[in-house]
């Protein structure tokens, strides 16, 4: 979201003289400004719904402007509000999307602020707190039942996922899949709704509510998310299927079928999800990461199923290899390219299962802002590992690589050390680990960070921090702890286990004396730690002197 650049400040008076000479329609409304979040979500879903109604990409709600005088008066709208007013309308307006931009111009007469609002995705209106609004000349109305239906009828016609299962019925849908979902829902809505309220709902009713079915009527999604296993037939030749594949020493796999709002989590469960034990260069500690993070893995795993091409009759497809998940779904992908959705600043125009996507948005398995690969680089940086990968050479099919292993130790060492880096830096940092192609421009700026060394092509991650700090790792390993530091740990064991003989106050010390000390001067430096305890009265032994058991003295 962007509040003020100067550099933009003449784009905007130009398009605020253009929008002012045209003056308003239903996809451009000037307010003197807006006193309450709740106003600006209603005129949001109007002007949202207008704009994918007359094939507009973009609204604007303008603030600052007198409607009536046709003039700049200026509007206050303190920064702070920016950011809260985003995430609100993000709240406010189902399903969740907010405002692609916020811009300030500053005039003479006054600030004008411009809210960018996103066209509603296609088959998707746009509702603020459960109500549809629409425009009127200058006015806010609902929005009527022929334009939902043609809203709605965009995506029917040619989206696989909202084609209506005539010979289907609620008795072909999972029990503990219905419920799954509607606890999902709850949670997404709980200040949204009243519990009670959601309760009382009807199967039918909820799934309607939740976008499942159209008047009632089961859909492909309906089955797709919470169909029996045995209702696979209704949505033939599509094989309904989830496959994950072992490759490697060992070959296995598994195939899993309706529902798949269970069987995603169930597909998770057998991959092989060991602990992997990361040491940063200033720490004794070693940190442990999961191999694969549940979050990332479900939501790889939801996306393939809502952006697969149901038309190709393809399976999602999961191999799990030695080091790294390969996720693969039929279909190229269909609104720009991965890389764009990086930063989390780019949102889909449209989808290619519109239908499909705004019931797994309801139900919390996707967002619909385009936030999911965004979520899964962070997610990954998070934890020190590569970056996933994209493989789009194959126009009829998308690959997504997931890494479960280290590439290069010194680019996750340079993570744990350096947690200013921004995504699109250490999206570059990934490239050069992988030896992978890089803008020159951003070569240059990793340089000058000292981030990466080498020359063209053979760029690699920088070690020179990594080495200063295991230098200062070394000075820890090898440093001498005070003795209270020591006589404090035995102290601690006493006081939590009553006694301790010499085989266990050796293995409560042993690994944390001084690196620089050998096996006999470890024994040493134990022998006076006892000796200095027990002459100043701490301890006493209570065993006998070849079986000595320590005590601590009242």
């Amino acid at each position: 979201m962007k509040i003020e650049n100067q550099s933009e400040q003449p784009f905007l008076k130009e398009l605020l003289e253009n929008l002012i000479e045209n003056w308003e329609n239903e996809t451009v409304e000037f307010k003197r400004e807006c006193n309450s979040n709740s106003e600006i979500g209603k005129y949001f879903s109007a002007l949202s719904n207008e704009a994918n109604l007359r094939n507009k990409e973009k609204a604007w709600l303008i603030l600052g402007i007198d409607n009536k005088a046709r003039k700049i008066i200026g509007a206050e709208f303190k920064k702070d509000r920016f950011k809260d007013t985003q995430h609100t309308i993000l709240q406010m307006v189902q399903p969740a999307i907010t405002f692609r931009n916020i811009y300030k111009l500053q005039t003479t007469q006054g600030q004008v602020i411009f809210l960018e609002i996103p066209a509603a995705p296609l088959g998707m209106p746009i509702a603020c707190d459960g109500h549809y609004y629409a425009r009127a000349g200058e006015s806010l109305k609902s929005l009527g039942l022929d334009k939902l239906d043609e809203m709605r009828n965009q995506s029917s016609a040619s989206d696989w996922t909202a084609h209506i299962v005539n010979d289907a019925t609620i008795t072909n849908l999972d029990s503990i899949a219905l419920q799954r979902s509607r606890e999902a829902f709850m949670k997404k809505y709980a200040n949204r709704f009243d519990v009670d309220e959601m309760l009382s709902w009807s199967d039918m009713t909820f799934l309607d509510r939740a976008k499942l079915t159209i008047n009632g009527n089961i859909t492909r999604t309906t089955l797709l998310l919470l169909g029996k296993p045995e209702a696979a037939h209704l949505l033939l030749p599509y094989p309904s299927q989830l496959t994950w594949k072992l490759e490697g020493p060992e070959r296995a796999y598994q195939h899993f079928g309706l529902p798949f709002i269970l069987n995603t989590t169930h597909l998770y469960q057998l991959i092989r999800n060991v602990q992997i034990r990361i040491l940063p260069q200033d720490d004794l500690f070693p940190i442990e990461v999961a191999k694969y993070d549940q979050k990332i893995f479900l939501e790889a795993l939801h996306n393939c199923i809502a952006h697969q091409d149901y038309s190709r009759n393809g399976r999602v497809i999961v191999t799990e290899r030695l080091d790294r998940l390969i996720f693969e779904n039929e279909g190229s992908f269909f609104e720009g390219s991965p890389i764009d959705y990086i930063s989390g600043e780019k949102t889909p125009r449209r989808y290619r299962n519109p239908f499909l996507t705004q019931a797994m948005s309801e139900l919390n398995m996707i967002d619909t802002m385009g936030y999911g690969i965004h979520q899964m680089y962070i997610g990954q940086a998070r934890r020190y590992f590569p970056m996933p990968d994209y493989d789009l050479s194959d126009p009829k099919a998308v690959k997504m690589t997931l890494y479960g292993s280290i590439v290069d130790p010194t680019y996750s060492k340079l993570l744990i050390q350096k947690t200013d880096l921004k995504i699109d830096e250490i999206f570059a940092l990934d490239r050069i680990q992988k030896k992978l192609p890089i803008d020159d421009s951003k070569i240059k700026f990793l340089r000058q960070r000292k981030l990466i060394e080498g020359r063209k092509p053979n760029f690699h991650v920088s070690a020179s921090i990594a080495s200063v700090t295991a230098s200062k790792a070394d000075y820890i390993r090898t440093r001498a702890q005070d003795d209270t530091f020591y006589i404090k740990l035995i102290n601690d064991y006493l006081l939590r286990f009553s006694s301790a003989t010499r085989i266990e106050i050796d293995k409560l010390l042993w690994e944390k004396l001084s690196d620089g000390l050998s096996d006999n001067q470890k024994k040493n430096k134990i022998n006076n730690l006892i000796f200095k305890m027990r002459s100043t009265n701490k301890i006493k032994n209570s065993g006998s002197d070849r079986k000595p058991k320590w005590i601590l003295l009242k």
